[in-house]
């Protein structure tokens, strides 16, 4: 807002929005790596009984996440995904949510700012 070249205005801008979807990308990576890392050493803690139900619970959890990515990826509400972030119970699903919210925003940034563009250019 300080300088009055429209051109040096928009590279400011489009440096902006660069640097938020590489923020972006790298939470997602980060979220995505921790989702699928296997735990160390939770499995030599638990006794030979419990272990198979336990990793089968684990296996039901990685596949529930996976189903509710998806099912995040079609939302295309804010409203709508913090109704979800509101009901949601477990840690892992608010996190999905959240970064969900946070991509949904960053493109309705971006749209903003070409049709901001494309009528600045008119």
């Amino acid at each position: 807002e300080a300088t009055l070249d429209l051109a040096e205005r928009r590279r400011i801008r489009s440096a902006i929005r660069e640097l938020q979807r590489q923020e972006l990308e790298r939470d997602e990576e980060a979220l995505a790596s921790k989702r699928f890392r296997p735990e160390r050493g939770s499995h030599r803690q638990d006794d030979k009984e419990n272990w198979p139900r336990s990793r089968h619970l684990e296996e039901e959890q990685q596949a529930t996440l996976a189903a509710l990515s998806q099912q995040l990826e079609a939302i295309t509400s804010v409203e709508e995904l913090t109704k979800l972030l509101r009901a949601a119970g477990e840690y892992e699903e608010r996190k999905l949510i959240r970064a969900a919210i946070r991509k949904l925003r960053a493109k309705e940034i971006e749209a903003a700012t070409l049709a901001e563009n494309v009528q600045s250019s008119r």
